[in-house]
């Protein structure tokens, strides 16, 4: 009896959850299709029916972070709590995006920061997928702008502060340092939100 089609979607995201876990922990040239699909339960025979490549995975791990990440998750856990206003919602973004709790957990952060070199490497596909989630953060910041001076480069210039804080702080093993470029990247792209 074939699998219903609900089945096949639930099959390909536990696929997807997988690699994107791996691929934050290891990298994309140090995973392998059998480690992904070992991770998710299932054969390196079942890859296929729902990839072509691991190139179109790694393309679709990378998107997946629009619906699973730590922004998501906490707005989830306050389901109550309804954000309309734009600067608002682009602050509680600056501030989580920065956090000790995003920093710490690496199986949620975000490939803008996690992956960059090997988004550099991929192919097309994952090239997309990466400037469709620099281009989705940039709307939220222009939104909150909207009508701002400047508000397009100061959208992007708040991107650059926000993933680079991340970037570098990744890279020390130096706890103040660490600490220090969030808080500037942090202090920098609110004083961009709110200056006139």
């Amino acid at each position: 009896m074939p699998y219903s089609p609900e089945h096949k979607v639930q099959t390909r995201a536990r696929v997807v959850e997988s690699a994107r876990r791996l691929f934050n922990r290891h990298g994309f040239e140090q995973v392998t299709i059998d480690q992904v699909m070992a991770s998710a339960g299932l054969t390196r025979g079942a890859f296929y029916h729902h990839f072509d490549s691991k190139d179109q995975l790694y393309a679709a791990a990378v998107a997946s972070f629009t619906t699973c990440n730590p922004f998501a998750v906490k707005a989830a856990q306050t389901p109550n709590v309804v954000i309309d206003d734009p600067k608002q919602m682009a602050e509680m973004l600056i501030d989580l995006y920065l956090s000790d709790e995003v920093l710490e957990n690496i199986d949620m952060q975000c490939p803008l920061y996690a992956l960059p070199s090997d988004v550099a490497r991929a192919g097309l596909e994952p090239q997309q997928a990466y400037t469709d989630l620099i281009r989705g953060m940039r709307h939220i910041y222009g939104v909150a702008l909207n009508g701002m001076r400047d508000a397009d480069m100061r959208a992007e210039a708040m991107v650059s502060l926000c993933v680079g804080g991340m970037v570098l702080a990744r890279t020390t093993n130096d706890p103040q340092l660490r600490q220090s470029l969030r808080a500037s990247a942090r202090h920098q792209a609110l004083a961009l939100l709110k200056a006139e």
